[in-house]
C-alpha cells in the first residue's frame, strides 16, 4: 500500500491520465467528424453546383430544339421544371433509408 507521502504524485498521475483519456476518446474523435463533415459539406456543395449547371444546360437544350417563340420558350422552361422535379423525386426515393419495421412481418401481422 502507498504511504501518505505519494498521494500528491498520485492525484497528479490519476489528473494527468484522466486528462489523456479525455483527449482520446472524445477530443480526437470530435476532430475526425469535424473533418468528416468539411468534405462532406465541400462534397454537396460541388454536387449542387455541377446539378444546377446540368439543369441549365438541359434547359438550354430543350429550349434550343423547340421552334422560335415565347411560348414554346415557357414550354421549355415548364419541360425542363418537370424532369427537374421527376429527378429530384427519384433521388429521394432511392436514397431515403427504408423505415424500420415498414416490411410485413412473417406471421401475417399477427403478434
Amino acid at each position: 500500500m502507498a504511504d501518505i507521502g505519494d498521494l500528491p504524485r498520485l492525484v497528479v498521475e490519476s489528473y494527468d491520465l484522466a486528462k489523456a483519456y479525455l483527449v482520446q476518446e472524445t477530443v480526437e474523435p470530435a476532430k475526425r467528424l469535424g473533418r468528416f463533415a468539411g468534405v462532406s459539406l465541400g462534397a454537396a456543395v460541388l454536387w449542387a453546383a455541377g446539378g444546377l449547371l446540368l439543369a441549365v444546360a438541359a434547359m438550354r437544350t430543350i429550349v434550343r430544339a423547340l421552334p422560335d417563340g415565347v411560348y414554346f420558350e415557357a414550354l421549355g422552361y415548364v419541360a425542363t421544371a418537370l424532369v427537374l422535379a421527376l429527378v429530384a423525386y427519384a433521388v429521394i426515393r432511392l436514397g431515403a433509408p427504408k423505415a424500420a419495421g415498414a416490411e410485413p412481418s412473417e406471421d401475417g401481422g399477427r403478434s
